[in-house]
């Protein structure tokens, strides 16, 4: 097996990297693609189906919590009826209830109803009392009789219910024979509040289980209430009503959309027992796999009782004929989308061998010119520094031959000058005035002589690097008015005369670029030696350095500066910003090397 896996390897290896098409390759992959596709759409078609089912669920538990208000609503209305008088016969309960015309405004609810408390000491006279019996012109029966019989300690007889046509035989019915229900009108007459005990009620009129009642304590007019015992002495009787769940369940119902969906509703008040079911909306039907239908489980609050609703609705239903098709286009497009652009691919990957040939080729080409570049570059920096080397060799020949042949000569010629003047001056004063003029124009040429010399080859430079700097900024200050400051931390620069002379230059070179262009009032030179590296700084507070000057046309002083501590194997920084100053800052590695000798010199 594992060979297998290496022969199947290579051989798709081999397939995907050959430059001529495989059709059955391309068809595979937009296969591949194809239901990829397929399985997203179909993912967020049912994505969204289930969020529209989730949302009719909701609305519909929203719809079941909104009558469940409203009906509560009816049953405090009535409470309030009784309330308000002191005595409520049939004749008024009649009209009130007539008045709400619950057949059409609450069609869930199927009576209103009155139970008094009667305590098993006054049962007797409470039967025998001629006010709980009469009505007849309302169909009430002649005589209150309690059913069903039995001696027991607290009875909630029904004296009053509407409609009375279809629940006569419900009158004198004492409701709390049932242990539940019986605890549920005592914890509402001692709280004050609503009741349920969620026991179905026994009605001939609906399916068993199908109606459930909900009370409201009546007490008597102005007796306090703020006490359990109090309350209990107060006490009356509740009002209730009674509705059935299939009706209340179904006109919520009736807003989905979908009219397959299955609502099952749970009480869940006991959680030491299991729910009980109320409702089911699709009884007997047998419930699909979960993998093809939507669910979801949302509570319904029933006064201190808690219900779940359970939907549940076949996911089909929910698709639209768009949303059926949808899922098989998009595998379509994604098919025929996946394949022409594997033969678009295939396409171009034919001429793909050609042109990485073609790109070696000019790779090759590409290096070898930048061999030769690179080549011929460094054969022009050699000559440059070829160049550099004698020029600077050049102009201390010159300034040397200048120094030791005209140097001498207007010496020589000064001094007999000078001895032509002193002989003139008492017996030949035009001659001795002609001799004088002739000796300050020899002086002035001597001093020209001395500039001429130090331009080409400064001979401070033979007194070392140090003498050289302070002799240049000493003559930049007195040539430009300038205030410039000099740092040599006391350090004695130990340096060959070819180095001295470029560092001589680049300063020259950075004096002069500061007295043209940069307009400053103060330039700072620091000058130090440290761990064999030869340390300058040269900065001003002038305009600073601007965009394109370091690459001006024609402009050739910062070029070389960077080209001649290059060729000395140091380091050079520019920096400057606009009316921030620019700083020169250069490094150059030095070795311990003997002091410079002295020069001649035109004295």
């Amino acid at each position: 097996m594992p060979g297998q896996a290496v022969t199947i390897f290579l051989k798709s290896k081999q397939l995907l990297s050959s430059p001529r098409p495989v059709w059955w390759a391309g068809v595979l992959l937009s296969l591949g693609i194809g239901a990829l596709f397929y399985l997203a759409a179909h993912r967020t078609i049912e994505y969204d189906a289930g969020e529209r089912f989730l949302h009719q669920a909701h609305n519909a538990q929203y719809n079941l919590d909104s009558r469940i208000n409203a009906y509560t609503d009816v049953l405090r209305g009535t409470a309030s009826l009784f309330q308000a008088t002191e005595h409520v016969d049939r004749a008024s309960f009649h009209r009130y209830v007539s008045g709400l015309d619950i057949a059409h405004q609450f069609p869930a609810l199927d009576n209103i109803n009155y139970a008094h408390y009667v305590t098993d000491a006054n049962r007797d006279s409470f039967q025998r009392d001629p006010r709980r019996g009469g009505g007849a012109a309302l169909g009430n029966p002649a005589r209150l009789d309690i059913t069903p019989p039995g001696q027991r300690g607290e009875y909630w007889v029904l004296t009053m219910i509407e409609p009375l046509a279809e629940f006569r035989e419900k009158i004198g019915r004492d409701i709390g024979f049932r242990a539940p229900v019986a605890h549920a009108l005592a914890q509402g007459r001692d709280s004050g509040g609503l009741s349920a005990s969620g026991t179905p009620i026994d009605s001939a009129h609906q399916p068993h289980g199908a109606g459930l009642a909900l009370r409201l304590p009546v007490y008597r007019i102005d007796l306090p209430l703020d006490t359990v015992a109090q309350r209990r002495a107060a006490y009356l009787g509740s009002v209730g009503i009674g509705f059935s769940v299939p009706r209340l369940v179904q006109a919520a119902l009736e807003q989905m959309q979908v009219r397959d969906t299955r609502l099952v509703l749970y009480d869940t008040s006991q959680p030491a027992q299991p729910p009980v079911q109320l409702f089911d909306s699709l009884p007997g039907h047998q419930g699909l796999r979960p993998s093809e239908q939507f669910s979801v489980t949302l509570p319904i609050e029933f006064h201190q009782r808690q219900w779940q609703a359970y939907f549940s609705a076949p996911k089909a239903r929910w698709y639209s004929r768009f949303d059926t098709w949808l899922p098989w286009t998009a595998m379509a497009s994604g098919f025929t989308g996946s394949l022409l652009f594997y033969l678009l691919f295939h396409t171009l990957s034919s001429s793909r061998l050609r042109a990485v040939k073609m790109a070696k080729e000019m790779t090759r080409e590409l290096r070898t010119s930048q061999a030769r570049l690179q080549q011929s570059h460094h054969k022009l920096r050699r000559l440059a520094a070829h160049a550099d080397q004698i020029k600077e060799q050049e102009r201390k020949r010159i300034a040397r031959e200048i120094h030791d042949d005209l140097g001498q000569n207007l010496l020589v010629l000064r001094i007999d000058v000078d001895q032509l003047t002193h002989r003139t001056r008492h017996r030949h004063p035009r001659l001795h005035a002609r001799a004088m003029r002739m000796l300050g124009q020899i002086d002035s040429t001597i001093k020209s002589v001395r500039h001429i010399i130090n331009d080409l080859r400064p001979t401070v430079l033979d007194l070392g690097l140090n003498a050289a700097v302070e002799w240049q900024i000493a003559q930049f200050r007195a040539r430009s008015g300038m205030v410039c400051e000099l740092i040599d931390h006391d350090t004695d620069i130990r340096i060959d005369d070819h180095g001295a002379t470029a560092i001589f230059r680049i300063l020259q070179e950075s004096l002069s670029n500061i007295l043209q262009h940069a307009n400053a009032s103060l330039v700072r030179v620091e000058l130090s030696q440290t761990h064999g590296m030869l340390n300058m700084t040269i900065s001003d507070n002038g305009v600073g350095l601007r965009d394109g000057n370091r690459n001006k046309t024609g402009s050739f002083g910062l070029v070389g500066i960077e080209e001649r501590i290059h060729l000395l194997g140091g380091a050079c920084s520019i920096t400057g910003s606009p009316n921030g100053g620019t700083i020169v800052a250069i490094a150059v590695p030095v070795g311990e090397l003997p002091m410079p000798g002295f020069g001649p010199n035109v004295d």
